[in-house]
């Protein structure tokens, strides 16, 4: 029951644990340890708590909320020194960090969701090594309707969810000396159409097969033109070196011509 002295205003400990969500045991403890004492007694000894001390459990309630030691948190709000401002300040900043925790850790839980659908089984941490800010499912809803119905698609799900963290860092680093080989060859002048381009091209084409899908050269064709048709591929590809994706869609065609005659 609420009571009301002049202006004053108190509250009845079952109350008090029903506004703030903690148990009636809870507020014993606080009161026991000197933690929340309140303001004053019934007639017949029952703790009433004011307006005061409901901002003071706020106060405890926030910091426990952080994970600070109840100790600390009464170092914390009898510091002679501190102000209500400087607590709220205070607040502001713990605040600032736990939500820049959280949006982390957001961001963790999501990417797992993803691999996860993707069929990648790694924990948060190794998809982070692999991965890093990549998201490696960023277009699977495109990629599924597009190929979810051929062999290339399901063959690849298939062998990602048996990877390792060992087996992502190697197929990535075998895919970074086929991209190194490519830059190499444009550094040099060499053309597209080179035997050493194509060599390359038959390279890259055998990694796909070794990793992901069985890709021939139909596939391997249809892949490289991709590469200079959708503006995220070429993108991404020419961030070794511009022009890349269309040498590459020039080398993987003659390639394809080469061994089909």
């Amino acid at each position: 029951m609420r009571t009301q002295k002049g202006a004053e205003v108190s509250y009845s400990v079952g109350q008090v644990a029903g506004f703030a969500g903690v148990t009636v045991r809870t507020l014993h403890h606080y009161d026991d340890i000197g933690l929340l004492v309140p303001s004053e007694r019934s007639h017949a000894g029952h703790r009433r708590y004011s307006d005061a001390d409901l901002d003071r459990l706020q106060q405890i309630l926030f910091y426990r909320e952080l994970g600070f030691p109840l100790d600390e948190v009464a170092a914390l709000l009898d510091d002679p020194d501190a102000d209500p401002r400087a607590h709220l300040r205070r607040q502001h900043e713990l605040l600032t960090v736990r939500i820049e925790k959280l949006q982390k850790m957001a961001s963790a839980v999501e990417q797992a969701m993803e691999a996860r659908k993707m069929g990648i089984n790694l924990t948060p941490e190794e998809k982070f090594e692999v991965f890093g800010d990549v998201d490696p499912d960023q277009y699977e809803d495109e990629v599924q309707e597009r190929w979810g119905d051929t062999d290339a698609y399901r063959q690849s799900k298939q062998r990602s969810a048996s990877y390792t963290k060992e087996d992502w860092l190697r197929i990535q680093r075998e895919g970074e000396e086929v991209t190194q080989r490519f830059v190499a060859l444009m550094e040099a002048a060499e053309s597209a159409q080179s035997e050493a381009a194509m060599d390359a091209a038959e390279e890259h084409r055998r990694w796909i097969s070794r990793n992901h899908y069985d890709c021939g050269y139909e596939m391997h064709t249809c892949l490289g033109e991709m590469y200079v048709a959708d503006e995220r591929f070429t993108r991404n590809i020419d961030q070794a070196r511009p022009g890349l994706a269309a040498y590459q869609r020039e080398a993987i065609l003659a390639n394809a011509a080469r061994h089909s005659s």
